[in-house]
C-alpha cells in the first residue's frame, strides 16, 4: 500500500526535484554538499515508499519515467508555492512599518482617504495607524509619529502646527430648512439641537459652551442635546439631522462641498489650537518616517 503524502519526507521531495533539474546525481549531490551514493539512497527511499520507478538508470545518467514526470510537475507547482509564501513571510518581516497615531477624525476625514497616496509613492513602506479619542503621552507608546490636537505643548516632544483649530457649525440642509429661526445669529444656533463630542477628561478642542462665550452668549446647560464618543459618530449624526455638530475644517470640508453638511450662517472662529505632527526628541533620523510627514505637511499646505 502506498504512503499518504503526508509522511513522505519533504527533503526526498526536495532532492527528487533537484534530480530532475540536473537529472544526475552527482550534480545533486554537489548542490546539497552530500554525497552521490546518498542521493542515490534517498530516490531509492522515496521510490520504495512510492512502490514505482521514478527514473530510468543508464550509463550516462538518468530520465524521468512516466511517474516520475507526474510526480515532479505536482512536486514543481507545490515547491514553488512553498517559496512564493516564504519569500512573502521574509518581505514583509523586513517591510519597514510606520506607526501613526491620531484621533478618529482625523483617521476618517482626513488621513484614510489620501493614504492611498502615499502608499503609491512609497509602496515599500507599511503604515499602521492606531486611533484613539483620548489624549495620550507618545514618549510612552510604540508610535513613530502623533498627529495630535491641543496646544502644541507636548513635554519631551517636538510639534508642528499643520492647521490651526477653525470652526464652524454644521448641520444637514434638512434641518437648517426646518429651522429657519437659525439664520443668523449665534443665539439662534445655540436654541437647536446640540451634538457634543464626549470626552472622559477635560477637552483640547472647542465645546459648544466655548463657542458660546467667544460669541459673548451664556453657555446654558439645559439645552436639547446629545452626546458622542467619538468624531464621525458626531458628523454621522449632524449628517442624519439629529442636530447641530462643530465642524472642525478642513476635516469636513469634503462634507460640506458634497452637501452632506452645510454651515450655518455665522461667523468661523479660530483659536490658537489645532492639528499638530508631534514626534519625541532624542529619536534617531529614519528617511522613512520623514518622507511620511514632509507629506502630511505637503497635503495640509495644499489644503490652506
Amino acid at each position: 500500500m502506498v504512503k499518504p503524502a503526508q509522511t513522505i519526507s519533504l527533503d526526498s521531495l526536495v532532492f527528487f526535484e533537484s534530480a530532475v533539474r540536473h537529472l544526475n546525481f552527482t550534480l545533486v549531490a554537489e548542490e546539497f554538499g552530500s554525497s552521490q551514493p546518498a542521493v542515490s539512497q534517498r530516490i531509492a527511499a522515496l521510490e520504495k515508499d512510492l512502490r514505482t520507478p521514478l527514473f530510468k538508470r543508464a550509463h550516462r545518467g538518468v530520465s524521468l519515467t512516466a511517474d516520475g514526470v507526474a510526480l515532479h510537475e505536482a512536486v514543481r507547482d507545490h515547491l514553488a508555492a512553498i517559496g512564493l509564501a516564504v519569500d512573502k513571510l521574509r518581505t514583509r518581516r523586513t517591510r519597514q512599518v510606520i506607526t501613526v497615531a491620531t484621533d478618529f477624525g482625523f483617521a476618517q476625514f482626513w488621513l484614510m482617504p489620501r493614504l492611498a497616496e502615499f502608499q503609491k509613492l512609497r509602496p515599500e513602506l507599511d503604515v499602521r495607524i492606531v486611533t484613539s479619542q483620548q489624549a495620550f503621552d507618545i514618549r510612552g507608546e510604540a508610535v513613530d509619529l502623533a498627529i495630535s490636537f491641543g496646544d502644541g505643548q507636548w513635554p519631551g516632544c517636538d510639534a508642528l502646527q499643520i492647521w490651526p483649530e477653525e470652526v464652524v457649525p454644521v448641520c444637514s440642509a434638512a434641518m437648517l430648512e426646518r429651522h429657519a429661526a437659525a439664520g443668523g445669529t449665534p443665539g439662534a444656533v445655540m436654541a437647536l439641537p446640540l451634538l457634543h463630542l464626549g470626552s472622559s477628561g477635560q477637552e483640547p478642542w472647542m465645546t459648544w459652551q466655548q463657542w458660546a462665550q467667544l460669541q459673548g452668549l451664556p453657555a446654558d446647560g439645559k439645552l436639547q442635546s446629545l452626546t458622542l464618543g467619538n468624531y464621525p459618530l458626531l458628523i454621522q449624526a449632524a449628517v442624519a439631522g439629529h442636530g447641530v455638530a462643530l465642524g472642525w475644517r478642513p476635516l469636513v470640508d469634503a462634507l460640506l462641498r458634497d452637501g452632506q453638511l452645510v454651515s450655518l450662517p455665522v461667523p468661523s472662529l479660530t483659536t490658537r489650537r489645532g492639528y499638530f505632527l508631534v514626534q519625541p526628541r532624542g529619536r534617531e533620523p529614519w528617511e522613512a518616517l520623514d518622507s511620511l510627514r514632509n507629506w502630511i505637511v505637503a497635503g495640509c499646505e495644499a489644503q490652506k
